[in-house]
């Protein structure tokens, strides 16, 4: 069995540090001298004496934590930061909402989806704006990379956090020996890109409280905006470059962007078939998306049809969930077609969503594979990535994870519509969720404020499987987990 002293010790810690994120929205009230200050105060004590009342009792308890206890860990981790994330958006007279849309609101944002219930947002206290960008930020490279990071002091193993957290089917590659040193890298470089982002927003034209929140979403790939029109609010081309090129880096390896700053070059990049495919999927998307909006005349003109084309393609494609129009009015196969893409999402070991490309790029290598047997039945073929041979298991992992991707989203997707949604709401409200994109099709296009409760909960707990891999919140649904 788990160890439940040593799993709760933990929790307490992580939740009363979690409870420090509460001060800075509460200085940016003070700076602006805006009364939800005291709501995040008031948040920061009731979360900071939460988790000194879990941890008080086990303070004592030592131990290496297993494989079981890094995903019981993990998953209650998510689960009480949606919960105890809602609780500020809760009190704050500001928002007037429900339980059910503050849960909702923050686990958007931890899970970096970026799907809103919240309207209205250009009147809001800059306290509460700061804050949902914040949750994004946080949710993006991964709190728990981050605690594996600052807490190796307690005694306590990492591996099995970091491995429950990360995304992708490469799960054991590391940076370094050390796995906390792996987590703190990660983090440095995460931090350099969102400091060069703000920097860049602020350039283009963006003020300062603008560039600094925006950073925030879009390094990690979040979505979240301080304007009901999104970036579209700017009006700005240069804007949009920015947002284009740091959506990309956010969804590329990031254990690319530490080769190349360590080793000077651009050629981690190059080398990488990953970021190859990645490149080339989101380059056709958008090259399909600009001829198509010319051609039906939603774009009147050239520089229109790319600029639109190309910043869709990669705010969809890589799963942040950006907009500078109603792209899910736009007529005709286009926006479907964002939506599928959007399956694919960023690449492993990124911020961004979906299923990833490295398991997209091995699912083609793998029918590549079964069509080359058929003609030649006693070959020995392998598949390989950046001229490795892929071991049996990973390919077998990787059709284990499309298999349960499919059936959650087939489940979800009648859940929804069984409490009255339409087809192409349902379908896109799952996907968007699930592939933690935000921006839906039909109802769920501008905002997801007008669905009922019981969807609400459904595409909770979607948002909480897309950003956590699925397999991560199964496994503790199976009856062998809980066996000694």
């Amino acid at each position: 069995m788990f160890q439940v002293a040593t799993t709760l010790r933990l929790l307490g810690i992580l939740v009363a540090l979690f409870s420090l994120t509460m001060l800075p929205p509460a200085l940016v009230g003070l700076i602006y001298d805006e009364a939800s200050r005291w709501v995040f105060l008031q948040a920061f004590f009731i979360l900071l004496t939460i988790g000194l009342l879990i941890w008080a009792p086990v303070h004592r308890s030592r131990g290496d934590l297993h494989v079981r206890d890094g995903f019981v860990v993990v998953v209650m981790f998510w689960l009480v930061l949606g919960l105890f994330g809602a609780l500020p958006l809760y009190l704050d007279p500001a928002l007037h909402i429900s339980v059910t849309d503050a849960v909702f609101e923050s686990m958007s944002g931890l899970t970096t989806t970026g799907a809103t219930v919240i309207v209205g947002l250009d009147t809001l206290p800059h306290a509460i704006l700061w804050y949902r960008q914040q949750l994004q930020w946080l949710g993006g490279m991964g709190i728990i990379v981050l605690a594996v990071a600052i807490l190796p002091l307690l005694g306590i193993g990492g591996m099995q956090l970091f491995r429950a957290e990360m995304p992708g089917p490469l799960k054991d590659t590391k940076l370094t020996p050390r796995i906390a040193e792996t987590a703190r890298n990660l983090w440095f470089i995460y931090l350099g890109l969102t400091l060069a982002c703000a920097a860049a927003y602020w350039m283009a034209g963006m003020e300062v409280f603008d560039a600094v929140t925006h950073s925030f979403s879009t390094v990690a790939i979040g979505g979240f905006s301080t304007h009901d029109a999104s970036i579209g609010h700017f009006e700005s081309a240069r804007i949009e470059a920015v947002a284009v090129l740091f959506m990309l880096l956010g969804g590329m390896n990031f254990a690319m962007h530490f080769l190349a700053v360590r080793r000077m070059t651009l050629k981690p990049y190059r080398q990488d078939e990953e970021v190859r495919f990645y490149l080339l999927l989101l380059t056709l998307a958008a090259a399909i998306g600009s001829a198509f909006l010319l051609y039906s005349g939603v774009a009147g003109s050239v520089s229109e049809a790319l600029r639109q084309g190309i910043f869709h393609a990669v705010s969809i494609g890589t799963t942040t969930g950006y907009t500078t129009t109603d792209f899910y009015l736009w007529p005709g196969f286009l926006p479907v077609m964002l939506i599928f893409l959007s399956f694919v999402g960023g690449c492993t070991a990124s911020t961004g969503g979906g299923m990833k490309v490295i398991r997209v790029l091995l699912l083609f290598k793998q029918g590549a594979r079964e069509i080359r047997r058929l003609i030649h039945p006693h070959a020995h073929i392998a598949v390989k990535v950046n001229d490795k041979v892929m071991p049996d298991r990973v390919v077998e992992a990787v059709w284990g994870f499309m298999a349960a991707y499919v059936l959650a989203f087939a489940l979800m997707t009648l859940l929804l519509m069984a409490s009255g949604l339409d087809q192409v709401t349902a379908f896109s409200a799952v996907g968007a969720t699930l592939n933690n994109l935000g921006p839906g099709l039909g109802d769920v296009g501008a905002n997801y404020a007008g669905i009922n409760t019981f969807s609400k909960w459904v595409l909770v707990l979607s948002m909480l499987l897309g950003r956590l891999e699925i397999f991560t919140v199964l496994v503790l649904l199976s009856p062998a987990f809980w066996r000694r």
